[in-house]
């Protein structure tokens, strides 16, 4: 009896060896098939929220979240809540009948890693005098990879507002579409009609 039991322990140890895991299958109760399930789990959505914008920028513009929340509302009512980016930084802009805009920030999107470092520039026509500097939050649609950010966006007719305090205005081209959220933007934003030339280095002529 003791040598049947000993042939047996040797045969299932053998088993044990020759088929790698069995033995941690066994003692998980099975818990391998939910662990490959996870792993394939479809990979995380490429756009962002309505709640992590809002946050972010309210955050950068350093407004409340009840006064941008109020002036993304038409944003999302006519493109949609689901940005595929968006832009923060900092612009200056002055004009004298014929106008110009400089600024600089950086691109965020979920499927990269770091944002993209980028400037824009332009020129504007209007009836307006003055100076100014602000903020810039933009979301930015339908936009695949960085690298095609860079080009011209005219201004959408008759797209520009203000809610809150802070200036909105819409621009659109190939199918992306940026909508800039300026902070201080004074009375300028409905006097001038442009465009901004965004770019991967600064340019001197606005154009």
């Amino acid at each position: 009896m003791e040598r049947r039991t000993f042939i047996l322990s040797s045969l299932a140890t053998t088993a044990a060896v020759a088929v790698p895991g069995l033995a941690s299958a066994r003692q998980s109760g099975g818990s391998g098939a939910s662990a490959s399930t996870s792993a394939s789990a479809a990979p995380g959505r490429n756009y962002y929220d309505r709640d992590e914008v809002i946050a972010a920028g309210s955050n950068f513009l350093g407004v409340t979240v009840e006064a941008l929340g109020g002036a993304l509302e038409k944003i999302f009512a006519d493109y949609g809540d689901h940005p595929t980016a968006y832009i923060a930084g900092e612009e200056a802009s002055g004009a004298v009948g014929v106008g110009v805009r400089y600024g600089k920030g950086n691109l965020f999107m979920k499927t990269e890693a770091e944002p993209t470092h980028i400037f824009w520039q332009g020129p504007s026509i209007g009836f307006d005098t003055g100076a100014n500097a602000s903020r810039i939050f933009s979301l930015v649609y339908n936009l695949k990879e960085p690298d095609l950010i860079y080009r011209r966006y005219p201004g959408v007719e008759g797209s520009a507002y203000f809610v809150g305090g802070l200036g909105v205005t819409y621009q659109r081209a190939e199918g992306i579409v940026l909508t800039p959220v300026r902070a201080g933007v004074g009375l300028r934003l409905g006097a001038n009609v442009g465009y901004m030339n965004i770019s991967k280095k600064r340019r001197i002529l606005p154009l």
